[in-house]
């Protein structure tokens, strides 16, 4: 009989990625949506645990959005996301569960970090203003986890720190897309209606680190395997980035776009650059596997076939 695994977010684009890795199959998987379990109800997360006795979780539910609704409503990014984390952490720390997988974002680091980002930079400046409550919020999770295993050997509570994602699952509506996403679709409009030029933002040089998803899902996957060796804090990512302006280019390329790119520099950008250093991901023995061409081949198909449609 398989071992159970309890994933949370299972229906975002990571917790999809999940369940569709191969290694999936080795699980019996809980993932219940947010109608039949509500993660801010301590009482029904508990009873959850109790009926359930996952042997293992991976946690990677969370109000998320972007810059707009994360200003919009710190109070709501902060205290449900807040909510979330202590009921899914404690109610399986409670119940005995051993091993639990949280994922975090690079939104912990301080706002004005020297790239690359290392894991020991956490809580040592003040925080992106813009998602202040959503990053407090994700570090107060990666803290509970760190004490949990530091006050009972038996618990290996570990925290991912994954970089940008993009990928199958992803969202594509320009009200709600981040950048990967955002260029398929204006890239595949800009072909389908005959565009001759295509705007950028800023002058393109700002540089981004995009991980296609199912290589989170392959590192999720082998943190469940092996969570012993697993730092108690890691980066996920590719540890070099590349610039908006080839995020442009490659996918003009994929969908056979051949118009040509005009920048408007009065429009924002942005940090210049936000890079994971992936040291202590090395050293575990992983590294993803997906090319950048690849992982926009097969986000572009997906968007075909799923989304355009």
């Amino acid at each position: 009989m398989s071992k159970k695994l309890f994933l949370t977010g299972a229906h975002g684009m990571v917790g999809k990625n999940v369940l569709a890795h191969p290694d999936a199959q080795e699980w019996s998987i809980l993932a219940p949506t947010s109608s039949e379990l509500d993660l801010t109800d301590a009482h029904a997360v508990r009873a959850f645990f109790v009926a359930e006795k996952p042997d293992a979780v991976v946690h990677a539910a969370g109000k998320v959005g972007g810059i707009q609704a994360n200003m919009a409503d710190p109070v709501g990014f902060l205290d449900i996301n807040v909510t979330i984390g202590r009921n899914v952490i404690m109610e399986a720390h409670n119940a005995g569960v051993s091993q639990l997988v949280n994922l975090a974002s690079t939104c912990m680091y301080p706002a004005g970090a020297a790239n690359p980002l290392t894991e020991e930079m956490i809580l040592t400046a003040p925080l992106e203003p813009t998602n202040e409550g959503y990053a407090l919020a994700k570090i107060m999770a990666t803290r509970m986890c760190q004490y949990i295993s530091a006050q009972d050997s038996a618990a290996q509570y570990k925290t991912l720190i994954p970089c940008n994602l993009f990928g199958l699952y992803d969202k594509f509506d320009p009200k709600h897309s981040h950048l990967v996403p955002a260029i398929i679709h204006k890239m595949h409009i800009a072909k389908t209606t005959g565009a001759e030029t295509v705007e950028i933002w800023g002058d393109g040089t700002a540089r981004r680190e995009f991980m296609f998803a199912a290589d989170l899902a392959d590192a999720v996957h082998r943190s469940l395997g092996d969570t012993n060796t697993l730092p108690d804090l890691m980066n996920v990512g590719l540890g070099h980035d590349h610039t908006i302006n080839a995020y442009y280019e490659t996918v003009a390329e994929i969908v056979g776009w051949e118009g040509r790119f005009v920048h408007d520099l009065s429009k924002p950008v942005g940090m210049k650059q936000k890079l994971t250093d992936t040291r202590r991901q090395t050293a575990w023995g992983w590294s993803p596997q997906t090319s950048l061409k690849d992982g926009l081949s097969a986000t572009y198909e997906h968007y075909l076939n799923e989304v355009s449609k």
